[in-house]
């Protein structure tokens, strides 16, 4: 969780909280006379890094965000509760013939993908042209059907398109199945699911 407290467009303090902290979820900053704009962002992703307004992740996982703007006087109330906003979409893809024995990831690539946030409007930032995102599939799938795989990105609240290609690979990175999807819809607090033929020749989702 961050907390990100800014008068007057200038960053005066921010706080930075994971989830084995006793005080987690509640963080309690001290606050200046004035007009405040405070802006929360709380992951579940891996290998976050901030760079100026961006928190970028390694490994993407659900994630939220919020601004609240606050006057701070003499008798302003001492606490607030935030009810956050998911920044985030998901891709699911379901393989629904058999897994063949020697698959060892399926891996995604998508003309772009996001990896950040911009946490002071919470709109998707560090764009990716090109970058495969994989997820390994265990030995307990071979021969069995419905194998399903996930992947987050950060996403807008207005839908956007990218074309996208699927593929299965062995444990030497050769491609035993393989789809294109010509235009994969996104958008924040969604999910995109396709489901369809991996490994046969004509595969289609």
């Amino acid at each position: 969780l961050w907390l990100f407290d800014y008068v007057d467009g200038t960053l005066l303090q921010s706080l930075h909280q994971v989830s084995t902290d006793a005080d987690f979820g509640e963080p309690s900053p001290t606050l200046t006379y004035g007009q405040h704009k405070i802006y929360f962002v709380v992951s579940r992703g891996g290998s976050p890094s901030v760079n100026g307004t961006v928190i970028s992740w390694g490994s993407i996982r659900d994630t939220f965000w919020k601004s609240l703007s606050v006057s701070v006087g003499g008798s302003s109330q001492s606490s607030y509760s935030v009810t956050m906003e998911r920044v985030v979409t998901k891709l699911k893809i379901t393989a629904t013939d058999a897994v063949p024995d020697g698959t060892a990831t399926v891996v995604v690539l998508p003309e772009r993908w996001y990896y950040g946030l911009d946490y002071l409007t919470g709109e998707p930032a560090d764009m990716h042209d090109s970058e495969e995102m994989s997820a390994s599939v265990p030995a307990s799938m071979v021969g069995t059907t419905g194998m399903a795989v996930s992947f987050f990105g950060f996403s807008s609240a207005t839908e956007w398109n990218t074309p996208l290609t699927v593929s299965a690979r062995d444990e030497d990175n050769d491609i035993i199945g393989l789809v294109n999807v010509a235009a994969a819809p996104f958008m924040a607090n969604r999910a995109t699911e396709f489901s369809g033929a991996l490994f046969s020749t004509s595969g289609t989702f």
